[in-house]
């Protein structure tokens, strides 16, 4: 089983080659491909974890479906078919695993919904107290609590190093007011929604991440929505607040590089094969329970 670690699609410009999704331009429009390249701390791994960019692509495809009420997105096309025939040349192993989208200017932030302690923000909530980023918290959290409200939590989108967590005002300076303030009431409303569906499947939707971006049209939900990758599931019968939960995303993963003590820089290390399994399976757990349906390999 080998994982798909770059593409190259002769007749068409090199693409955009994010940490994981390789993005093309078809003109009008733009191909987005996800690859099965992992990162972990804001740095790509050596090694991938087969079908990884087909679950991240089918969950997503799914999210954009379910919450397109709640905003417009960029996603234009899914189907195989369509999408081999917009392509100079057959390249059947982006079946699964691409989209075609409006094209978009991103905005310079991530919106990060929470509704649950956990992560970086509890690193902070640790070192600094509830009075931090803009934020009034509660004392006394531990980690994994839930929050008595969801919040919104920006983040600024590094090109090198790590994302660094702002303020509201920090974000509305980058973007302006009124779309910060449209895109924090977006980013809470989806996860409000997708929290809810989540826990019909017997998952906690502890906190996730989304992009918008800018289009002659207005703003549209770009990249990905509700992944593994982008967001951290919990099983909602093993919950116990007080430390880290058993999780259906790349925790496994980050909890491995801990353990032996990586120093969080570039390049990332080799992952042994029963850590790229065990991430494989969590990966497509969660693309099944979420969606209801066997994962199209």
């Amino acid at each position: 089983m080998d994982a798909l670690l770059s593409t190259c699609l002769p007749g068409l410009p090199e693409p955009r080659r994010g940490k994981v999704r390789e993005v093309y331009d078809l003109g009008r429009n733009l191909l987005i491909v996800a690859t099965d390249r992992l990162s972990a701390f804001d740095v790509v791994m050596a090694n991938g974890v087969p079908d990884k960019g087909k679950v991240l692509t089918q969950m997503s495809n799914f999210w954009f479906q379910l919450l397109q009420e709640v905003c417009p997105n960029h996603v234009l096309v899914t189907e195989n078919a369509s999408i081999q025939r917009s392509l100079p040349q057959p390249a059947p192993e982006l079946n699964g695993r691409s989209v075609i989208v409006r094209k978009a200017r991103p905005l310079p932030i991530e919106c990060i919904a929470r509704g649950y302690i956990s992560g970086s923000l509890y690193k902070d909530y640790r070192r600094y107290g509830g009075n931090i980023h803009g934020l009034q918290l509660p004392d006394g959290l531990r980690e994994s609590d839930r929050l008595p409200e969801p919040i919104f939590t920006p983040s600024t989108k590094a090109q090198t190093g790590h994302d660094e967590n702002i303020s509201f005002q920090k974000a509305a300076d980058l973007v302006g007011r009124e779309t910060a303030e449209k895109v924090r009431d977006w980013t809470l409303e989806l996860y409000r929604r997708a929290r809810e569906h989540a826990l019909g499947c017997w998952l906690i939707l502890a906190d996730t991440k989304f992009e918008f971006g800018e289009t002659d049209d207005g703003l549209v939900w770009i990249d990905e929505a509700l992944t593994p990758d982008s967001s951290r599931f919990w099983d909602a019968c093993q919950y116990r607040p007080g430390g880290p939960q058993p999780s259906y995303d790349k925790q496994f993963v980050r909890d491995y590089l801990e353990q032996i003590g990586w120093d969080k820089q570039p390049p990332g290390p080799t992952l042994p094969e029963a850590v790229v399994l065990k991430t494989r399976e969590k990966y497509i757990q969660a693309l099944e329970r979420i969606t209801g349906r066997p994962f199209e390999g």
